[in-house]
């Protein structure tokens, strides 16, 4: 088990510079965000794993603030099978596309500590 405070272990880990997930023992499942137990088969065996960091992204919404540029929220489907929410970094919001192939890295100086966040890794899903 992976004790009471996985959310914890998480901010830990993702302070090394990882991109941590969980595996189930049980069912063999990615686990995402961080449980004491598996959501699909209830299993509390769960073991720490580190994503490669290359996915999907499934879904954006461009956030405009008035008085500052516009951000792009996603998911992404990480190849390791689990979805995340964050933000594609260093291309404009508009640019960012479903489709769209993506590499996590870990950002230390988040506005409120490490946090994983995303940028481009090369062409659409579909391109060819």
């Amino acid at each position: 088990m992976t004790g009471f405070a996985p959310h914890r272990e998480y901010t830990d880990r993702l302070g090394t510079g990882s991109v941590p997930y969980q595996t189930c023992d049980g069912c063999l499942s990615a686990v995402f965000p961080p449980r004491v137990i598996c959501p699909r088969c209830g299993a509390t065996e769960l073991r720490w794993s580190e994503s490669a960091g290359l996915g999907t992204v499934y879904s954006i919404s461009v956030i405009s603030p008035r008085d500052a540029l516009p951000y792009p929220v996603v998911l992404v489907d990480l190849d390791e099978g689990f979805r995340m929410m964050s933000t594609v970094v260093e291309i404009p919001a508009e640019d960012v596309r479903i489709g769209a192939r993506v590499r996590a890295r870990v950002d230390q100086d988040g506005p409120s500590g490490p946090r994983v966040v995303f940028a481009a890794e090369g062409r659409s899903e579909g391109e060819s």
